[in-house]
């Protein structure tokens, strides 16, 4: 066998409309695919501000089988790791992805278990010289991992009830239980309890494979919380062009088997709703005539879009498949019978595409094709919770990377543009199903984020995000891309300058993969892609600043506050681990761009997550050496956690140079971090 680039032309076909609801997809996903033209020169993107990345900063290529390697002596030091973590004897850690800088730094990305019950909520990501190592940390959870007991009041036949009504309430058809309730730690939210963890499967009312996850707390038999692992979308596409398919030769037979990318198959489900189908073959290399009538045509939507996403990945970012394994999902078309919709299931690990209205209209475009597939690199990754502040950000980071893919696509049938699901019409008069540049414009969606977005459906949450990665991309104003006319505002009235699409995708990217956990809201967000811009470009970068901007003008933190002049902030928002009665450790911030020494009331802000902060010793210390005790070891007596403003006379110390925190554990039994620290010039 081999494989092999081949052609196979469509004809022309007009655009078609779309019939029914929304793109959607998480934990267990949402996906459709494309087909579409000749490539074009590549467009026009916002000018990219001074700094190049730092040298070792951005994270390599691993093959499968570095990365293999890497996970094997995470895996194999995951004790010490916890250990050095502070975990409780009855805590262990799961290595679940890795990735590696060019500098060195690996970022090894943990699931939890307490006394043998998986931890839902208690990933946590480490950052250190190599596997195994800690020297920074971001959590899911800040709370300890200790619950009052293990053992169940409840029995678990109470949550299969809870589980089965929570799935009739929305109108699933035939719901069951696939398996047993499990018993799990709950710690997502407040204080962490054991709970029953029950999935619902059946179908969703539309006709979606359900997998409806509903938690119970198994002392009080109260719901905590539920989420689907399989979220539906629809659409309508346009069929057009002659694009290069990868398949595999078979002695006289062809077969679409992409040897290039992880072995991924497409499938025909022939109007079926289960199993895998039959792998599309053939006498020739040519695949479809661009009609739905031909049952190739849909399939060399899905095999190409599935080619087109993984390219993305890999070539941009450096990440060989979905779950960075090399191995390829594969795609099912021809779902049920005039099914409008199409989905990603983590179960099958494959996208599943139906036919629409009257079977007429497959499911496809670049962006929707993205925007699903993504919904498996978050599953793979943050893990983000699909509801709440979290599923709006899940939701927002499909939205991204659709738009980045489809501006990588550089096809002149579907050009790049930061609308999402343009191509497929749900709305029947042309608009776009989301716009990035100012998401009220859907009529749903908010363009800024307040307390009470969480509440409200993770499509219409996910705005801010989307607001705040055009920003950072392209900025505030208006601006025509790619013949897309753009005006994009800010909550706060002031200008952002965009630093680029090409640094604003490996911004969030980073983020993503390094920063983020299943429970990061939007001040999270904010938190992540700040570490990720600093790590990537310098804390007293132009990136890292444009990052504060864009943030500020959806309404999350505060603006950078400008270069070398008056309320300049500079900030260092990573992780740093606190050992436990051990030496000080420290976290720097460069300062740059002013002239003479620092102020009489220079502003240190510090936030310390600690549970007993009479143990610490924080100190500032200057570029000079000199350090200035911000409290004592004994003072703050038993009090969790320690976020407060001190004012400093810093008058006798240069301003720019590397200032640093220093924090001492000096007392035993109780662990924590520095979340993050800032030092404001007035």
């Amino acid at each position: 066998m081999r494989s092999r680039s081949s052609h196979r032309r469509t004809p022309h076909t007009p655009r078609r409309r779309a019939a029914a609801v929304a793109l959607a997809g998480v934990a267990a996903l949402v996906a459709t695919a494309v087909q579409s033209g000749s490539a074009t020169a590549a467009p026009d993107q916002a000018p990219s501000a001074a700094s190049a990345a730092k040298p070792g900063s951005e994270s390599v290529r691993l093959t499968p089988a570095q990365r293999a390697e890497l996970i094997r002596e995470a895996d194999a030091t995951k004790a010490d790791t916890a250990k050095d973590l502070g975990l409780g004897a009855k805590e262990k850690l799961v290595v679940r992805d890795v990735l590696k800088d060019r500098d060195g730094t690996v970022h090894v990305r943990y699931e939890r278990t307490y006394d043998g019950l998986p931890v839902l909520g208690g990933d946590l990501v480490v950052q250190g010289d190599r596997a195994g190592e800690t020297d920074k940390v971001v959590r899911a959870t800040k709370a300890k991992v200790t619950p009052a007991t293990t053992a169940a009041k409840v029995p678990a036949a109470t949550a299969e009830r809870q589980a089965l009504s929570a799935a009739k309430a929305d109108d699933a058809e035939s719901p069951d239980i696939d398996r047993a309730p499990r018993k799990v730690v709950w710690a997502a939210d407040g204080k962490p309890v054991v709970a029953y963890e029950t999935v619902v499967g059946g179908l969703q009312h539309d006709g979606t494979p359900q997998e409806l996850h509903v938690v119970t707390d198994a002392t009080t038999g109260e719901k905590l919380h539920e989420w689907q692992a399989v979220h539906n979308g629809t659409g309508h596409t346009v069929y057009s062009g002659t694009v290069e398919l990868t398949t595999t030769q078979s002695g006289s037979t062809y077969n679409l088997t992409d040897g290039a990318r992880g072995n991924h198959k497409t499938y025909n489900l022939n109007r079926g709703t289960s199993g895998t189908g039959t792998l599309f073959s053939g006498p020739d290399d040519v695949w479809g005539d661009g009609s739905p009538s031909n049952l190739e045509s849909a399939a060399a939507d899905a095999h190409y879009g599935a080619a087109l996403t993984w390219d993305y990945y890999k070539n941009v970012h450096g990440r060989s498949g979905i779950r960075g394994d090399g191995v390829g999902a594969y795609s099912r078309v021809h779902y049920g019978n005039n099914y409008v919709n199409a989905f990603w299931s983590d179960s099958c690990f494959c996208m599943t595409y139906g036919d629409g209205s009257g079977n007429a209209n497959p499911l496809t475009s670049i962006d929707v094709a993205a925007h699903e597939m993504t919904h498996g690199l978050t599953s793979n990754t943050a893990g983000l919770i699909y509801s709440g502040e979290s599923g709006g950000l899940n939701e927002a980071t499909s939205d991204i990377f659709g738009s980045t893919v489809e501006f990588y696509a550089n096809n002149s049938s579907d050009v790049g543009d930061y609308l999402i699901g343009e191509e497929i019409d749900i709305n029947g008069d042309g608009t776009p199903l989301r716009y990035m540049d100012k998401p009220s414009k859907d009529g749903a969606s908010k363009d800024a984020w307040y307390s009470g977005i969480g509440n409200i459906d993770v499509h219409y949450s996910s705005g801010p995000a989307n607001h705040f990665f055009y920003l950072l991309s392209e900025g505030s104003g208006t601006k025509t891309i790619n013949g897309v006319t753009y005006d994009s505002p800010t909550s706060d009235g002031l200008p952002v300058t965009g630093i680029g699409r090409a640094k604003a995708e490996k911004i969030w990217f980073r983020a993503l993969t390094t920063k983020f956990t299943s429970t990061t809201n939007y001040a999270g967000a904010r938190t992540g892609t700040l570490a990720a811009a600093g790590e990537l470009y310098g804390t007293d970068s132009a990136e890292y600043k444009a990052v504060q901007d864009a943030w500020a003008g959806v309404n999350v933190g505060s603006r950078s506050g400008g270069g070398g002049g008056g309320g300049t902030s500079f900030e260092n928002t990573a992780d740093v681990a606190i050992p436990d009665r051990g030496a000080a450790v420290t976290s720097s911030v460069t300062v740059s761009g002013r002239t003479g020494n620092a102020p009489s009331d220079l502003q240190v802000a510090v936030d310390i997550v600690h549970t007993y902060i009479g143990d610490l010793r924080v100190q500032l210390v200057a570029p000079d050496g000199t350090a200035y005790t911000l409290k004592n070891y004994g003072t703050g007596g038993s009090a969790d956690n320690l976020n407060t403003t001190y004012t400093v006379n810093a008058s006798s110390e240069a301003a720019n140079g590397v200032w640093q925190l220093r924090v001492q554990d000096n007392a035993a039994r109780d662990t924590g971090y520095i979340n993050s620290w800032k030092l404001t010039f007035p």
